[in-house]
């Protein structure tokens, strides 16, 4: 087995991709308020539909540089005025229901996004760890026999996001094999993220705020059968932060949760803790063409390497799920009004 040695420099600077993104911004949050003399820089593009208010608790302390990698250029500049002793990839088009509908657009941005992100770390002449966050999706439908799910599973991708990410992971290996980079690859598990509304969770939570509010009438979903293994994002970034530290480049390490349910299961709870009656229904078009569901992880590899244990229990993770997203629709209640105000007074 290639192996590379692990760095004993000390993390003075960061560079997280995607920085403005639901994941990307947590990782800011936390790398600033617990290593405070780390310098955080970001790249986050122009055009991008994420929004800086992701960053709002953090945004003085952190430096957002606008590049798209799919510009190399731009890659390349960056990475030689910012010099970081690590680097975060989160960038990713990262919804698996919609890359069946835009395959080729996934496929393009992941990808070659990665390709340009390594190539220009390299041509840079820099050296440093560099975390590949991938994701669960790459093993796809797993045997049950091999559950919990280690990291020589078989991958067995099911949707064109996870082809990506599969090729993400592989080209991250390929640079370590080819170059002795200190590429680390990291294969996330579902994890409660309020700030991305696409995940079935926040979804669910989102419309059980607004319908409690009367701004909706009912929940819909998709197939609630899937099992997932749960981990809250604050301790998920926290398990990024462990990996650069921890974790020996060329190796894969599976982070995930300690609670698994079905994703019927979750809505049922949140519904119960809903103050008002909620309908739910099958909403067709929220169904997948193929879905992986039986996501379990074992993440003795990570754990033994790092010494990492989440921070927050469930029931707190699904508390601060609801939470956000009963001040977002009090937001748009608040708009609402307002909209209605403007409208009777002209």
């Amino acid at each position: 087995m290639i192996r590379a040695k692990k760095h004993n420099k000390k993390i003075e600077s960061v560079l997280i991709t995607g920085i403005t993104g639901s994941g990307g911004s947590y990782l800011a949050e936390h790398v600033v308020n617990n290593h405070p003399g780390v310098a955080v820089h970001g790249l986050s593009r122009w055009h991008s539909t994420t929004s800086d208010n992701n960053l709002a608790g953090v945004r003085k302390m952190v430096q957002v540089h606008e590049s798209d990698l799919m510009d190399f250029g731009s890659i390349l500049s960056v990475l030689k005025e910012t010099r970081p002793d690590a680097i975060f990839h989160l960038a990713a088009y990262a919804n698996v229901r919609a890359s069946f509908t835009t395959p080729n657009a996934v496929l393009s941005n992941n990808i070659i996004g990665t390709s340009n992100l390594l190539e220009a770390i390299r041509l840079a002449d820099l050296d440093p760890i560099i975390q590949i966050c991938s994701t669960s999706e790459v093993y796809g439908q797993v045997d049950p026999e091999l559950v919990p799910i280690k990291e020589d599973a078989p991958m067995a991708p099911a949707s064109p996001y996870a082809v990506s990410k599969v090729a993400q992971d592989l080209l991250g290996r390929s640079y370590f094999v080819s170059y002795g980079m200190h590429v680390i690859r990291t294969r996330m598990f579902a994890y409660l993220n309020p700030r991305r509304a696409d995940l079935f969770a926040s979804s669910f939570a989102r419309q059980v705020a607004l319908i409690e509010l009367g701004l909706q009438d009912e929940l819909t979903h998709g197939n609630l059968d899937s099992i997932r293994t749960i981990i809250d994002v604050r301790d998920a970034m926290s398990a990024y932060w462990e990996a650069i530290i921890h974790c020996q480049p060329g190796e894969a390490y599976n982070i995930g949760g300690q609670t698994s349910i079905s994703v019927g299961e979750f809505l049922e709870l949140l519904v119960s803790m809903a103050k008002t009656p909620i309908r739910a229904r099958v909403d067709p078009a929220l169904l997948r063409p193929a879905d992986v569901t039986l996501q379990i992880p074992c993440v003795d590899k990570f754990t033994e390497a790092t010494g990492w244990q989440p921070a927050h229990t469930f029931e707190e993770s699904v508390a601060h799920l609801l939470d956000h997203w009963r001040l977002e629709a009090q937001w748009i209640l608040r708009k609402q009004a307002d909209e209605a105000s403007t409208t009777l007074t002209r």
